[in-house]
């Protein structure tokens, strides 16, 4: 499972089902196919593969063997409604429950080809339910067991090899895909194709198409996937459900190091917009993926994240009140913040200074707004209530130790969700809502299955879903070969 390219450049390649893409879906596809007797050749357009997959972290399941070990309580039923209602049941309900109902089985197909799963926390205090099964080495070790799982069944995989387009015959079933490299373009027949290449997250000319609240102040913390399989699907003929969704997740400072990241949205600090205005309870910020909705609505979508000397020195000694996943686990001693934050003041993206007035000027606004808007906060602070979004007192830190710092950050965002339309089968939809034969989609190309603002209540939901979605998507790929 690791050929790169085609060594001769033969003009056709034939096989009975073709996955495009290796991240956490089209492996997951390319190993479930090839245990139900296919032959598989799986595409990878990067020189390696695994995707996001590598750098994720958990998955969420539903009565799993790992949730029974830890004696969890996590019902099915009480997932899929949860899943449901914070959608405002604007989700196709039988892919959902296809989902749900599949995930405890997927945990166990991983265990069983020696994934180790170490735990299922909470992601943020006080989460109603524990989904995340978090695995011992990251998402790197479920990439690597697939592909291992994947050679030893004898899948072909094609680095460095670009899906162009989808070949169909006269009626519209799907027949391969043209695909190329850097030595030329050929064809890969097959009786079934997969589409799993990880949605558009790094192709602007898409973004600004498709998703209204997109500007090129918010970045990509993902891989910058193009999307080919979205633009090749709906060129054979698919409908599209869900398109122009993003996976916000928290604003940042572009490129700042890690401890950055956790401190931008933390808990006790202060958020303003460009005005100098405060504009959300940013204890609001443990739901990280809800957070950022208050601060893409502000003029040209960032803010200015700031605290004082007092709130940093805390984080260095005392640590992080929330901290960012794993990477960061909450109550880390941030010991090198000092550091990054001198390193990105000499980049401009941080102002450290004495005083109030100097940040305003750094922000471009008159010192007396900046001010009153931080004299109104202290005020709450000291009196233990805020006033105006009713921020948890427990995080009300009045900000009057110098230097003062400012930090400017933007929307980040791992992927783009959805695009392409398919049913529980993961068979690829038309605009009638019949299938296209032979064609089928999985992972974040796909809608139907997430909404808006990711649902941090359900951790691990889009990492499962692409695990999930691969396998279910290669079995009725396996099926459909077989003339069932």
């Amino acid at each position: 499972m690791s050929t790169k390219g085609i060594a001769m450049n033969p003009e056709t390649l034939d096989t009975q089902i073709a996955v495009v893409g290796a991240g956490a879906a089209g492996l997951a596809a390319a190993v479930a196919a090839a245990e139900n007797a296919a032959d598989v050749i799986l595409l990878e357009k990067r020189s390696s593969p695994g995707g996001n997959a590598a750098r994720a972290e958990g998955l969420l399941a539903a009565e799993s063997p790992v949730q029974k070990r830890f004696k969890i309580d996590a019902q099915r039923d009480v997932i899929f409604r949860i899943a449901m209602d914070h959608a405002h049941w604007k989700l196709d309900p039988r892919i959902v429950r296809t989902f749900v109902d599949r995930s405890a089985d997927t945990i166990q197909w991983l265990e069983d080809k020696g994934v180790v799963f170490s735990r299922v926390p909470h992601y943020y205090p006080n989460q109603r339910i524990r989904t995340w099964h978090l695995l011992s080495r990251g998402g790197i070790e479920l990439v690597e067991i697939l592909v291992k799982n994947g050679q030893d069944l004898g899948v072909r995989m094609l680095k460095e090899t670009t899906a162009k387009r989808l070949l169909t015959d006269g009626k519209g079933n799907i027949t391969g895909v043209m695909a190329d490299t850097q030595e030329g373009e050929f064809k890969i027949t097959a009786k079934s194709v997969i589409i799993a290449t990880g949605g558009y997250a790094g192709n602007k000319e898409l973004l600004k198409k498709y998703c209204p609240q997109y500007n090129e102040n918010m970045f990509c913390g993902g891989l910058p996937y193009t999307g080919d399989g979205l633009l090749m699907a709906i060129e054979a003929g698919a409908a599209t459900e869900g398109l122009g969704l993003i996976q916000f997740s928290g604003h940042a400072v572009p490129g700042a190091p890690v401890d950055l990241v956790a401190v931008a949205d933390e808990l006790n600090t202060v958020w303003v917009n460009k005005k100098g205005e405060r504009f959300t309870d940013e204890a609001t910020s443990y739901h990280r993926f809800e957070s950022i909705n208050a601060v893409i609505r502000q003029p040209d979508s960032f803010c200015y994240t700031l605290f004082d000397e007092r709130i940093k020195q805390n984080i260095i000694e005392k640590g992080i009140i929330k901290g960012v996943g794993t990477v960061i686990p909450p109550r880390t001693k941030l010991t090198g913040l000092g550091k990054a934050l001198e390193l990105e003041a000499d980049k401009g993206n941080v102002r450290i200074a004495g005083s109030w007035d100097e940040i305003a000027k750094w922000i471009g606004i008159k010192p007396a707004v900046l001010k009153a808007t931080i004299d109104e906060y202290n005020a709450f602070c000291d009196d233990g209530y805020d006033r105006l979004f009713a921020k948890d007192r427990r995080y009300l830190d009045a900000l009057r130790t110098p230097p003062y710092y400012a930090l400017r950050c933007y929307p980040r965002f791992l992927s783009t969700i959805g695009g392409i339309k398919i049913n529980h089968r993961m068979e690829v939809l038309d605009n009638n809502d019949n299938p296209i034969p032979g064609l089928y989609a999985a992972g974040v190309d796909t809608g139907g299955w997430e909404t808006d603002t990711y649902n941090a209540i359900l951790s691990g939901t889009t990492f499962a879903f692409s695990v999930n979605s691969g396998r279910i998507a290669a079995e009725n790929a396996a099926r459909y070969m077989m003339g069932e």
